[in-house]
């Protein structure tokens, strides 16, 4: 991995995920090859998910983290030349565990190495942890397009 700082007004760029759904604080590391990134997501007591995710017990929704964790992969991808102004859309999360809760004061670790692309399809493995304790895995599936 090659330490990186991409910051969320470059993330923006990528993405076009906005407030409250874009779940990626920065990037911190991608691979020489272009295949895996590192980024993070700072969750807060702020977010608007907490008000009805349990109020008494706030605990990050586990959608929320794989959410979280294709759209740090869709910043590698969507970051390309070739994929400029494309758009990255779900198609399927395969064999997810959730290990640990996240919840508000975390710092949320999004790490995603591609592992298949066949055209406009790829395949991600993903990890998400907190303080080096894995929180979530899985296999994530996306097409890219216009």
């Amino acid at each position: 991995m090659t330490a990186v700082n991409i910051d969320v007004v470059k993330i923006m760029e990528a993405l076009p995920h906005r407030y409250p759904i874009l779940l990626v604080d920065r990037v911190i590391d991608i691979s020489e090859d272009g295949n895996s990134i590192k980024a993070y997501k700072n969750v807060t007591i702020n977010e608007e998910i907490f008000q009805g995710h349990f109020p008494q017990k706030p605990v990050f929704p586990g959608v929320l983290i794989m959410e979280a964790l294709a759209q740090a992969a869709g910043v590698l991808e969507l970051s390309k030349p070739e994929n400029k102004g494309k758009l990255v859309f779900y198609g399927g999360m395969d064999k997810v565990k959730y290990r640990r809760q996240v919840n508000p004061g975390d710092q949320l670790i999004l790490e995603a190495t591609f592992i298949k692309r066949r055209g406009n399809v790829a395949v991600v493995e993903a990890v998400a942890s907190v303080d080096g304790e894995l929180a979530a895995k899985g296999i994530l599936t996306f097409a890219i397009g216009e």
